[in-house]
C-alpha cells in the first residue's frame, strides 16, 4: 500500500546551501515534493504562488528570522505546520517557539530517521495537513488560490467544533457554499444544514419562519407550523444576510441562542433546540453596531470566529478554473457542444473588475453560451455580455422601489388582498398603504382573485 503522505509538498528554507542541498536529497528520498529558498523573504513570495503542506526553516538566518517567518505564515495559513531547525545554543528559544504554535523543531546535526519521524507526524497529524482529508466537504468550493485556501484551511478547523461562525463576504463570493462546507466538514454533517435569507423576507413572517407558530395565531395560520430551528435540529442554521435582520426580531434571536429555546409565534411553550449557527453577510456589522441598527450583545454571540470571503477580483488565478466549470456546467444545461473561449475572450473573463463576483462571472458566461453560435466563446459575446450586467445594476433608487414593490405584492398575496390586514402587518395606517399600492400600481383585487 502506497503512504497517503507520499506526495506531500514541502518547503525548505535555509541560508546554507548545503544543508538546503542535503535536507531536499533526504526529504525527495522519502517521497516528498520539495521546494527549497534561501531566505525567509523568498519564501513568502513562495506562498503567495503555491501553499506547501509543511514549512523546514532554519531558525537563525539573515533578515527575517525562522521565527519572524513563522508569524507571518501563523497570520496567512494558521493552520499550515512549521518545523524550526536549531543549533544546539539555540534550543531554548526552539523549546519557546513551541509554546506559540511552532510545531516542532530538529537540533542540528538531526539524524535521517528522526527527521522521517518528524515530518510524517507533522504532515499525519497537523490539521493544516489537506493530505488524507475527505476532499467531499469542500467539492463545491472550486480554488487554487493561496487567499482562498488560506480560508479554506481556517473554515477546516473552525469546522471541527461547534462554535458560531460569522462569514463576511461581498454579494456574490459564495458565502453560503462556505457555510454548507463548514456543515459538511463537522460532526453535524449527517443532520439537516438550513439556510434563509434574512433580507428577503418581511420582518413578520420571519419571526414565524425562524421560530414556527402555532395553529389559529394568526390569520392563515390553519395547522401548527414548525420554524427552521427545529427543522434544523441536530444540524445547522446559516442565516445569511443577518445584518438585514430588525432590531425587534434580533432580541428574540438573541434570546433564543442563551437559552437554546424557541416559543412558536401564539404559543405559550418553549421548544428545546440543538443547532449550530452559521451567519453571514455582506454589510459591516462593526459599523452597523455604531449607527445602532445591529445589537453588539447579538454579534458577539454570532461571531465567534470570523471568516472573510475575497472578492473573485482578489484570487483571479481562481477565474480561469471557475470559467471552465461554469462553460461545461452550462453547456449541458444548453445542450450545446462548445470548446471553450478564444484566447482573448479568456484574457478578458481574467482581467474583467467583477464587482459582482462569481455570481457575475456565472451569469455572463450563461449569456455567452445562450447566444454563442460558433464552436468557441468569442470576446464578443464576453463583452456584451459584461457591459449588459453593468448597465443591468440598479441605482439604489431603483433597487429600493423594486423591493417596495415585491414586498406589497407579497404581503397581498398572504392576505388575500385584504388592505386593513396588510397594512397591519407593514405597520402602516390604511391611507398611508393605500398611497403606496397606488404609487406602484397594485390592486387589491387582483390578489382577491388569485387566492380564489
Amino acid at each position: 500500500m502506497s503512504d497517503p503522505l507520499s506526495g506531500s509538498r514541502i518547503l525548505v528554507v535555509d541560508d546554507d546551501a548545503d544543508l538546503r542541498r542535503l535536507l531536499t536529497i533526504r526529504l525527495s528520498a522519502m517521497g516528498y515534493i520539495v521546494e527549497a529558498v534561501e531566505s525567509a523573504e523568498k519564501a513568502l513570495g513562495h506562498l503567495a504562488a503555491q501553499c506547501p503542506d509543511l514549512i523546514i526553516t532554519d531558525y537563525r538566518m539573515g533578515g527575517m528570522d525562522g521565527m519572524e517567518l513563522f508569524q507571518e505564515v501563523k497570520r496567512s495559513f494558521p493552520g499550515l505546520p512549521v518545523i524550526l531547525l536549531t543549533a544546539h545554543g539555540s534550543i531554548p528559544d526552539a523549546v519557546a517557539a513551541t509554546r506559540q504554535g511552532v510545531f516542532g523543531y530538529l537540533a542540528k546535526p538531526f539524524d535521517s530517521d528522526i527527521l522521517k519521524e518528524e515530518v510524517a507526524r507533522a504532515l499525519r497529524l497537523s490539521a493544516g495537513s489537506m493530505k488524507g482529508r475527505d476532499a467531499l466537504w469542500r467539492q463545491e468550493i472550486l480554488s487554487r488560490s493561496p487567499i482562498m485556501e488560506a480560508v479554506l484551511e481556517k473554515a477546516w478547523l473552525v469546522a471541527q467544533g461547534d462554535a458560531s461562525v460569522f462569514i463576511h463576504g461581498e454579494s456574490g463570493t459564495g458565502k453560503e457554499l462556505l457555510a454548507r462546507a463548514i456543515h459538511q466538514a463537522g460532526p453535524r454533517s449527517k443532520a439537516s444544514f438550513v439556510g434563509v435569507n434574512c433580507s428577503a423576507i418581511p420582518e413578520q413572517l420571519l419571526e414565524s419562519e425562524l421560530f414556527g407558530h402555532a395553529k389559529g395565531s394568526f390569520t392563515g395560520a390553519i395547522r401548527d407550523y414548525k420554524g427552521l430551528f427545529q427543522t434544523a435540529e441536530g444540524g445547522t442554521l446559516f442565516l445569511d444576510e443577518i445584518g438585514d435582520m430588525p432590531l425587534p426580531l434580533q432580541v428574540k434571536l438573541l434570546r433564543v441562542l442563551q437559552e437554546k429555546e424557541v416559543r412558536p409565534v401564539g404559543s405559550v411553550a418553549n421548544i428545546p433546540v440543538n443547532v449550530r449557527i452559521l451567519s453571514a453577510s455582506h454589510r459591516d456589522l462593526e459599523a452597523e453596531i455604531a449607527a445602532g441598527n445591529f445589537r453588539e450583545d447579538l454579534f458577539y454571540r454570532l461571531n465567534v470566529v470570523t471568516l472573510s470571503l475575497p472578492a473573485l477580483a482578489e484570487r483571479r488565478e481562481d477565474i480561469p478554473i471557475l470559467a471552465a466549470y461554469f462553460l461545461s456546467l452550462l453547456c449541458q444545461q444548453y445542450k450545446k457542444n462548445l470548446n471553450g473561449y478564444a484566447p482573448e475572450a479568456m484574457e478578458m473573463i481574467i482581467r474583467a473588475d467583477w464587482p459582482g463576483n462569481i455570481r457575475q462571472l456565472y451569469n455572463v458566461i450563461e449569456q455567452a453560451v445562450a447566444l454563442c453560435t460558433t464552436d468557441i466563446i468569442p470576446i464578443r459575446l464576453i463583452q456584451d455580455a459584461i457591459r449588459r450586467q453593468a448597465e443591468d445594476l440598479a441605482s439604489f433608487d431603483e433597487a429600493r422601489r423594486r423591493f417596495e414593490r415585491e414586498y406589497l405584492a407579497q404581503i397581498l398575496k398572504i392576505t388575500g388582498g385584504n388592505v386593513t390586514q396588510a397594512a397591519r402587518i407593514a405597520q402602516r395606517n390604511r391611507t398611508e398603504f393605500y398611497k403606496l399600492l397606488q404609487r406602484h400600481q397594485l390592486e387589491p383585487a387582483q390578489f382577491k382573485l388569485e387566492k380564489e
